[in-house]
């Protein structure tokens, strides 16, 4: 809706909202650090790296995602377009997985009980960025004449994102930054409740799955799903992240039968 702040071309909202997001979370999970008798220090220091691999890991699926895109336009990797796509979610948050799981072991932060810190900070910085994909552009869903819908028409929004304008679409950016929103108010008000190690992390992982495989109905997208089927890519990593997810609870309850039987 509106991509650059002030019409300064090279200030874009994106940008703006995508770094606001990043202090919410990190301030967030500091926040929620002390209670759970962490290392605020070192929650810190994760926040950072988590933060720099989830772009690496977003840009590298973003990628992967449209291999067949890419290999027929190579050059398309070095544009500026390409450098400001935010990329994809789900590869960023694999990646910052992976980087939280080698810095925990280094570090000797408790594994399970520091992600469920950060379940609620990711939420909640998810569902500012995706405001950041609103006000860009991208992220767009599919055609619709609901009362809702919204109609995109500024052109630095097509030159930046591929937009269409003049089209009436989905609001697909603020269904799931909405779902965000919720998930995030959902888990803050968990964690504050005396719980098992991995009770946070993983209703997150259920919730946001659950939201994003919905969302994805609605969303467009440009290019076809490289392993076929009536589900894309998003959707399938989806269902995967809600198994995990589940399989906290199942063995939970599986240990809670043995205790008692």
């Amino acid at each position: 809706m509106y991509p650059e702040i002030l019409r300064i071309s090279f200030l874009h909202t994106y940008g703006a909202l995508v770094a606001l997001a990043f202090l919410a979370a990190l301030w967030t999970a500091t926040r929620l650090a002390k209670p759970a008798g962490l290392n605020a220090d070192a929650v810190v220091n994760l926040g950072i790296y988590c933060a720099l691999s989830a772009i690496a890991g977003a840009k590298l699926m973003m990628f992967l995602v449209d291999i067949p895109y890419y290999a027929r336009y190579p050059s398309e990797i070095f544009t500026l377009a390409t450098l400001q796509a935010g990329g994809v979610f789900y590869g960023g948050l694999i990646a910052a997985l992976a980087i939280a799981w080698w810095y925990m072991r280094r570090t000797r932060l408790p594994a399970l009980k520091t992600a469920d810190v950060f379940a609620p900070a990711i939420a909640l910085g998810h569902g500012i960025g995706r405001l950041g994909c609103f006000s860009a552009g991208c992220c767009w869903g599919l055609e619709c004449h609901l009362p809702w819908a919204v109609t995109f028409t500024n052109p630095v929004a097509n030159q930046l994102v591929g937009v269409p304008l003049g089209v009436p679409l989905h609001p697909t950016q603020l269904y799931e930054s909405f779902a965000e929103f919720v998930i995030f108010g959902v888990l803050y008000w968990r964690i504050r409740d005396p719980h098992r190690p991995g009770a946070i992390i993983s209703l997150y992982l259920m919730l946001y799955s659950t939201a994003r495989f919905v969302v994805e109905f609605f969303r467009y997208h440009e290019q076809a799903n490289p392993f076929g089927g009536p589900l894309d890519t998003g959707q399938l990593i989806s269902l995967a992240l809600f198994l995990l997810g589940a399989a906290y609870f199942v063995v939970r309850l599986y240990r809670y039968r043995l205790s008692t039987s």
